[in-house]
């Protein structure tokens, strides 16, 4: 009898992988968990064995218009298809913020033949989100901000000076987005300067996770984050920026033992022709005050209509 027929060995080895393993049973409740799931996603195994995948929001893919697709993650679709399933997926990392991995699932079988459950195995994506390679450095260690880890104002206005410069030049387009979480000066006074930090580090963190390496993301003041999106058409903002808002819209921290988070809003502007920092910059915040006030008046309607 060889050795690797021992379950209980062939079982350490799969636990010991770097890489995250997760086996689902036929109810999508999460049966096995590995070492390099721990790490992965900073989720302990009591913390999810016996658990639904589904509520854990764990493996939601990237397909365009996914509201985080529930019944229909990569575990479910290969326990629903009988079929090998593999995509690029957001997990909802237990720190708060959305990371990026390339996942493999697979539907797994008894003896019968018949479908009892699904594996997946999956790491984190260090690749870009779409044909672009590493993630260009944002800035040198002096240009950092100290808080979040991502370019500083200066740094993100340097940049941005260039992206425009690179437009005079080729006529490739890009076009810049303005973050702005809400209340923050309150979240702040409530819950102090090490909360604030930890949501703004959350917020950086996936929209560094959720953007191709060639992207700019800069903290361009206490409140507001820009990204530079270098190489984009103009057509690919708006799907671009709902994508992102799907995803923040799940960044949290936690904090005495509660969940805590922040409304925000997206403004957004494309290079045009002539354009200067100020110019783009100042469209870019005529969007953000346009969001703000649809935002506003959206939360306004659903009060009324709560109300009657």
């Amino acid at each position: 009898m060889s050795a690797f027929d021992n379950f209980e060995l062939c079982r350490s080895i799969l636990e010991s992988l770097p890489v995250g393993i997760c086996v689902l049973d036929a109810q999508k409740k999460i049966v096995f968990w590995s070492d390099g799931a721990e790490r992965v996603t900073g989720r302990l195994r009591h913390e999810v064995i016996g658990r639904s995948c589904i509520s854990q929001s764990l493996l939601h893919c990237d397909q365009p218009g996914c509201e985080y697709c529930g019944e229909d993650c990569p575990l479910a679709r290969a326990i629903k298809t009988a079929r090998p399933v593999e995509s690029l997926c957001f997990i909802h990392h237990k720190a708060g913020h959305q990371l990026l991995v390339r996942s493999r699932a697979v539907p797994v079988h008894n003896a019968h033949g018949s479908i009892v459950g699904a594996a997946a195995v999956f790491d984190e994506q260090s690749d870009a989100l779409t044909t672009g390679g590493p993630r260009e450095s944002n800035c040198r260690p002096s240009g950092v901000d100290g808080i979040t880890g991502v370019a500083n104002h200066e740094t993100t206005r340097s940049r941005l000076r260039e992206a425009l410069t690179v437009f005079d030049e080729t006529h490739v387009g890009f076009g810049v987005l303005c973050f702005r979480i809400e209340q923050f000066d309150r979240f702040r006074a409530s819950y102090g300067s090490e909360a604030a930090s930890s949501l703004l580090r959350v917020f950086a963190r996936t929209l560094e996770n959720s953007l191709c390496r060639t992207d700019v993301i800069g903290r361009w003041s206490d409140e507001e984050f820009l990204v530079i999106l270098n190489g984009y058409p103009e057509n690919a903002l708006q799907s671009i920026t709902q994508r992102l808002r799907r995803l923040l819209a799940d960044d949290s921290i936690g904090w005495w033992g509660e969940r805590r988070s922040l409304a925000f809003t997206i403004g957004q502007a494309s290079a045009q022709r002539n354009d200067t920092i100020e110019s783009i910059l100042k469209r870019a915040h005529a969007s953000l005050a346009e969001s703000s006030v649809s935002a506003a008046r959206a939360g306004a309607a659903g009060s009324s209509t709560a109300g009657s």
